[in-house]
């Protein structure tokens, strides 16, 4: 019998040598959680949670394959990339999901600087709370001035007394309370992520949130901060972060911020629980990087506008 694949399926199966990068879909074993604690298992891209960062400048073309090595149909959303809607990733409406097994190749130009992700985009609770997300990165033209850059992807998994992933997703609690909300919040896969810095440096913070319904209350002790952007799209102007930021799911923001706690202390990234302040990263100092201060940061440069158009539009008449 004939084999029968869809078009642009059949393309990706004929391409296998022509050296474009890929991201493999697998089960692997992450330590997750303390040492006194198994690895968890997880589902992630290359293996990796999170997936590996892709990072490329604006205007660039992104290519990937993605491979399937698990025992359910996938696919990749790029989320916030304004592409083709045939790369959209859209399981049944943009493309057929891609079957154990099989492959697909996704190919298009990247129109906007910023902070975005991608993450797979069928029985997506399942997939996503396994671990199958990861940063995408697109950098501007003219970058700010900064000491050093960090991406920071926060999540909340639900895990088990053997810190091993509840496989329950169709929860009816879940489904009526808004989303499945996790027991274990991590940065970067890492529960107690910690990153040394100088005193007077300045960070870009890109921060992701890859949970399925928890919004994080977020602040800064010992770092003076300002929003760059919301969602990959540059504010007017910077805004001094001078409260609470809320994250919520899928989101992203881009901070700007200088590190003002001294020489032997921390300085953290704080998540507000319901009574208590925690740390969610924290930022040892572990010297001096300037004598002082540097001036506040200007906005970064803003993405370009699309005119709309009607040439293509087919119009509806309803009855």
């Amino acid at each position: 019998a004939a084999l029968s694949l869809p078009a642009v399926g059949l393309r990706a199966a004929m391409a296998q040598d022509d050296g474009m990068a890929e991201l493999r879909a697998v089960k692997a074993l992450h330590q997750l959680a303390p040492a006194e604690y198994p690895a968890t298992e997880i589902w992630g891209y290359d293996g990796a949670a999170p997936g590996p960062e892709i990072r490329l400048g604006q205007g660039e073309r992104l290519r990937r394959r993605l491979v399937n090595a698990l025992d359910q149909p996938s696919t990749i959303h790029w989320h916030g990339i304004r592409i083709d809607n045939a790369m959209d990733g859209v399981p049944e409406l943009t493309q057929e999901a891609v079957a154990p097994g099989d492959s697909f190749d996704y190919d298009f130009v990247l129109p906007d600087a910023g902070t975005y992700w991608y993450h797979a985009h069928n029985q997506s609770p399942e997939q996503v709370g396994r671990g199958l997300y990861g940063p995408l990165i697109v950098e501007e033209s003219a970058a700010p001035e900064l000491d050093a850059e960090h991406v920071l992807i926060l999540d909340d998994w639900r895990l088990d007394d053997q810190a091993q992933i509840d496989p329950d997703f169709a929860s009816g609690h879940d489904l009526s309370h808004g989303g499945r909300m996790g027991n274990f919040i991590a940065t970067n896969a890492q529960f107690d992520l910690a990153l040394p810095v100088q005193q007077n440096q300045r960070l870009r913070l890109r921060l992701i949130n890859a949970a399925n319904a928890r919004i994080f209350p977020l602040g800064l002790k010992g770092l003076e901060g300002w929003i760059m952007a919301y969602d990959g799209m540059p504010l007017p102007a910077p805004v001094p972060v001078t409260s609470e930021m809320m994250l919520a799911p899928a989101q992203r923001i881009d901070l700007i911020v200088d590190v003002t706690a001294a020489e032997g202390d921390e300085a953290y990234l704080v998540r507000f629980d319901r009574d208590a302040a925690v740390a969610q990263v924290s930022f040892p100092v572990t010297g001096r990087g300037a004598l002082g201060r540097r001036p506040a940061p200007g906005a970064l440069p803003p993405n370009p506008v699309t005119a709309l158009s009607t040439d293509d539009t087919i119009p509806v008449v309803l009855p």
